[in-house]
């Protein structure tokens, strides 16, 4: 693999995808590297994606990946080791499995990696009944024995995210700050539960989630958990471009990291944008694409007034 490319894309989710998919239709060589683990890979469907609402994470990326090829993109499945920046305003692209590939610019949507609360059974259930968006997966579990599991200043608002939607919510303060006076009035004003004490242990029956187990031993029967985990940008790759995370904070408290970027995903490094989760980690998987399609756009007009100064220059010599 030696093949120069107008853009590799690092990443083969929504973001990737789509704008992989924005760069073949204007008719650019396009790469997407994809290491196949996406963040909602655990969940049932994907939701608010007009047109494909409750669409399976894995088989969305296959409708993708079908779009792509017959725009003329090529997909290869692997993890990007490390990308150098080059002379002549280009890029080396290092793969895992030693092979290599020169690209004009780069897309980077590697996404995020979700850190989950350290409770015993937790991590098995993640994307089924332990949830962290209301609006991605809230729907599904409206009416039902909902839990929050408190971790830090977000979770107030998730409480009460999730009492729009069920009447049976239950606050586990866990290791989250002491709730204040108010926060208590207001919980117990729209009919909350607030649990004392850490929690230690899911309880799993048949499969399902059943309860939350505390220190103590008492078992709080449950059939959903809401945590907030804290998210960490996958930008490994970037490191060597001289690209560092960002924080993000809410009340103090640093809830993930991001690469910044400006409203089209340009980062700092000329050539290389971002789009998805890597860059914003509060995207659902239709802004996720929506971005992708954003930062392909700004690529191509980038690429296309250098074709044309190049053009200019090829002219002027040959006279």
């Amino acid at each position: 693999m030696n093949e120069k490319y107008d853009v590799v894309v690092v990443g083969g989710g929504a973001a990737g995808l789509g704008g992989a998919v924005t760069l073949a239709r204007s008719r650019r060589s396009v790469l997407v590297v994809d290491a196949g683990d996406p963040r909602n890979a655990t969940a049932e469907g994907v939701h608010n994606y007009l047109g494909r609402e409750g669409t399976p994470p894995g088989e969305l990326l296959a409708l993708g990946r079908a779009e792509l090829k017959a725009y003329g993109g090529e997909l290869v499945s692997g993890t990007v080791s490390s990308a150098q920046a080059l002379g002549d305003g280009g890029f080396r692209v290092r793969l895992a499995d030693g092979g290599q590939v020169l690209a004009r610019r780069l897309l980077v949507t590697t996404g995020l990696t979700d850190e989950l609360p350290d409770v015993e059974g937790l991590a098995g259930r993640w994307g089924r009944d332990v949830l962290h968006c209301p609006y991605c997966h809230g729907w599904e579990v409206r009416d039902r024995a909902i839990g929050v599991l408190a971790t830090g200043p977000m979770a107030m608002h998730q409480t009460l995210l999730f009492r729009q939607l069920s009447d049976d919510v239950t606050l586990f303060t866990h290791t989250a700050p002491s709730l204040s006076a108010d926060e208590r009035e207001e919980l117990d004003a729209v009919g909350v539960t607030v649990v004392e004490g850490e929690v230690t242990a899911l309880e799993v029956t048949g499969d399902r989630l059943t309860g939350v187990r505390l220190r103590s031993g008492e078992v709080v029967a449950r059939e959903a958990l809401a945590v907030a985990p804290r998210a960490t940008a996958r930008a490994g790759v970037l490191a060597g471009l001289g690209l560092e995370t960002a924080e993000l904070e809410v009340g103090g408290h640093v809830i993930a990291t991001y690469v910044p970027a400006d409203a089209q995903g340009a980062t700092s490094v000329p050539g290389v944008w971002v789009a998805g989760n890597v860059a914003d980690p509060r995207a659902q998987v239709i802004a996720s694409a929506a971005a992708g399609v954003g930062a392909a756009a700004a690529i191509n007009a980038d690429l296309v007034h250098e074709d044309a100064r190049a053009a200019v220059a090829a002219r002027r010599a040959s006279r």
